[in-house]
């Protein structure tokens, strides 16, 4: 009860206090300032003062792929750049993280501002361009962490290719891709991986959302043998028949799920186009990915049902949010743009409100929530 009253609390002190004076900032300002926060706190060992804002129930307990997870709600990739959040992320209640992307080689990302703030459509432009230190340094820094942060709060370390004009042709991504994947293998420091190939920002754009191409990099990832389960992170851009294709792809290799889905690039996504003008670089985050992100979970289960297991990211915000995603077919669901516009306390008010539509729709946990639409719809 204490911590529900905390949260509430924070919500309205994030509204009228936090958020009004973080608006006023650039967003990239805003961004780095979390940034070092979040070390100040590690520096300080202060993580554990934001654990008012967790909420903990067995019944969002779950265990895929042979990891346990608190609860189905993690932080997607896109924020965590260089893995400065773990400690944060799973305080504030997180069931897991998404980091990176990180690629081979360092990246300084593109030309700034990274991000545009869009109020009114709950939505971030993004247009960062895999900028990160590079997979050598994020895993000295994943590694300086205690192993007992790992406990019920899997990491997934997210792999994009080095954005850079030295790896543009297919045989120099696939060989930037597997350095990376080497590196963390040898490292044994990571629960899971993604492979990011769809972000929309960086030079030579999204090789691997081809069929051909996308087999051609998982045989080659195939052939390392991986020990961790692997996520493909897929693109929104896709005719339904173009993203079939790459399924089927994926159901062929050692693919153990997917990440549903990456930034929208369509700006009719937006309910009024004319809040962003024309030569703002990037692409789009939070809400316009919501409806999208969520048709694409249920075609997916539909057609492979528990073949992968689905990690749902674009346009949660709340509850009903997430629950409509796992409905769909998701497992578990991954969030960014809500800590900005809602606060960080959304996180434990996201968790606790699934416990409460368990309840009312009658399920005894998540894991039976899991792409409940299908069965509803056959019933």
């Amino acid at each position: 009860m204490m911590k529900r009253q905390l949260r509430r609390l924070s919500r309205t002190g994030y509204r009228y206090l936090a958020k009004p004076l973080l608006f006023r900032q650039r967003p990239d300002a805003s961004h780095a300032q979390m940034i070092i926060g979040a070390r100040a706190l590690r520096l300080v060992r202060g993580e554990n003062l934001l654990r008012g804002w967790h909420y903990r129930n067995p019944r969002l307990e779950q265990q895929l792929l042979g990891l346990e997870f608190q609860n189905p709600i993690g932080l997607s990739a896109g924020l965590d750049k260089n893995f400065d959040l773990p400690p944060v992320a799973k305080r504030i209640g997180f069931g897991f993280e998404i980091g990176g992307s990180t690629t081979a080689q360092a990246c300084q990302g593109n030309q700034k501002p990274w991000f545009h703030r869009l109020p009114s459509e709950k939505s971030i432009v993004v247009n960062v361009g895999l900028a990160n230190n590079g997979i050598r340094r994020n895993i000295r820094r994943i590694k300086r962490y205690p192993r007992r942060l790992w406990r019920q709060f899997p990491l997934s370390v997210s792999v994009a290719k080095t954005n850079s004009p030295e790896v543009v042709t297919e045989e120099q991504a696939i060989a930037d891709y597997c350095q990376s994947f080497r590196q963390l293998e040898a490292a044994n420091c990571a629960a899971m991986y993604e492979l990011n190939i769809s972000c929309p920002n960086a030079y030579g754009g999204e090789p691997f959302t081809t069929a051909d191409r996308l087999d051609h990099l998982l045989t080659a990832i195939d052939s390392l043998q991986l020990r961790r389960p692997l996520f493909i992170k897929m693109p929104t851009d896709k005719t339904l028949d173009e993203f079939e294709e790459l399924l089927a792809v994926a159901d062929a290799h050692k693919v153990a799920g997917l990440t549903i889905g990456n930034l929208v690039k369509d700006r009719r996504a937006l309910i009024d186009e004319s809040v962003l003008a024309g030569d703002i670089k990037g692409n789009l985050s939070g809400l316009p990915a919501k409806h999208i992100t969520t048709n694409l979970i249920h075609h997916t289960y539909g057609l492979y049902g528990d073949r992968f297991v689905i990690i749902g990211v674009g346009g949660v915000f709340t509850a009903e949010d997430a629950y409509e995603k796992i409905r769909a077919g998701a497992s578990l669901v991954a969030l960014v743009t809500a800590l900005m516009f809602e606060g960080p306390q959304v996180v434990g008010e996201i968790n606790e409100g699934l416990v409460g539509l368990l309840n009312r729709d009658g399920y005894r946990s998540i894991a039976e929530v899991i792409g409940a639409a299908h069965r509803d719809k056959s019933a």
